[in-house]
């Protein structure tokens, strides 16, 4: 199968875009998803100050 040069240019972009997202998403995406289900029971609350220091 062979691909135009323009076409390896646009899978390229896609994969480098996609790469940028999944590198800046993936830890804010991990916290949200922590908080959104909340503390497990006979540990102490969520908050974001909880977060910060420890």
């Amino acid at each position: 199968m062979v691909m135009s040069p323009s076409t390896k240019q646009k899978i390229s972009i896609i994969l480098d875009v996609s790469k940028v997202v999944f590198h800046w998403g993936f830890i804010p995406a991990v916290l949200y998803l922590g908080f959104k289900k909340g503390a497990d029971p006979g540990m102490p609350p969520l908050s974001f100050m909880n977060l910060l220091w420890q």
